[in-house]
């Protein structure tokens, strides 16, 4: 059973991967512009869900098109969270956040932002589903410590935005409390464990792009992706 879970999960995972390179192109714009309606090129950009190419241009296909190294990453991901936490009711609440990760990621790095449109309902539907998982005997998890979890890093995150607001972006602010969510489920080890693992992550790979000058201590990283991979870091461990 524990095997058709995992094949399931990385289904799923191969899915929502093939599914949102265009919702991730079309959110990385910088902030108060429009979301992207149109390829480089200047071809309509329609829709949502689906690849980013460009079928008009190759230029469109260059940049936008990698949809395969995005559905392998999704699927990697989801198959490890089934093999690692099995058929508890909150690995749904995951596998469904995983592909919004995805684009947060993918956003966050190429404009150095987190859209309002993907961070807050996260919040609110995380901990919505949570609370019908809290129901469910094989839960396996405190959902109100995950509420407590959730407070405690939208205020850590906060502190740190308001003492160095260079250093951290609001958009970080506001993605903390769903991964507060995320962890604090299974305990205050993991959020630990999660955030202390981001910080460290975002810390190494600043100092290796220093190293080989490919920037200095003043070039301005996205905090996202880190915080995501520490959360999941967390999560396997």
């Amino acid at each position: 059973m524990h095997v058709y879970l995992i094949a399931g999960a990385a289904v799923w995972g191969t899915a929502a991967g093939l599914l949102l390179p265009r919702a991730a192109y079309r959110l990385a714009v910088p902030a108060e512009e429009p979301w992207a309606a149109v390829c480089p090129a200047g071809h309509p950009v329609g829709g949502w869900f689906g690849p980013a190419r460009c079928g008009r241009c190759p230029e469109g296909r260059r940049r936008h098109g990698a949809g395969a190294g995005a559905a392998l990453g999704c699927a990697l991901v989801c198959a490890a969270l089934a093999w690692r936490l099995g058929g508890h009711p909150e690995l749904a609440v995951w596998l469904l956040l995983v592909p919004v990760g995805g684009v947060l990621a993918r956003v966050d790095l190429a404009v150095h932002r987190l859209p309002d449109v993907l961070t807050l309902p996260a919040l609110g539907l995380t901990a919505l589903l949570l609370a019908g998982a809290a129901l469910l005997p094989s839960a396996h998890g405190s959902w109100t410590r995950a509420l407590l979890a959730a407070a405690v890093l939208g205020v850590l995150y906060a502190v740190l935005f308001f003492v160095n607001p260079a250093g951290m972006g609001f958009g970080d602010v506001k993605l903390a409390p769903t991964l507060g969510l995320v962890l604090g489920w299974y305990g205050w080890g993991a959020v630990v464990t999660g955030t202390f693992a981001g910080f460290l992550l975002g810390a190494l790979v600043g100092l290796v792009l220093i190293a080989t000058r490919r920037a200095t201590r003043k070039t301005a990283m996205p905090f996202g992706p880190f915080m995501l991979a520490g959360a999941l870091a967390a999560l396997l461990a």
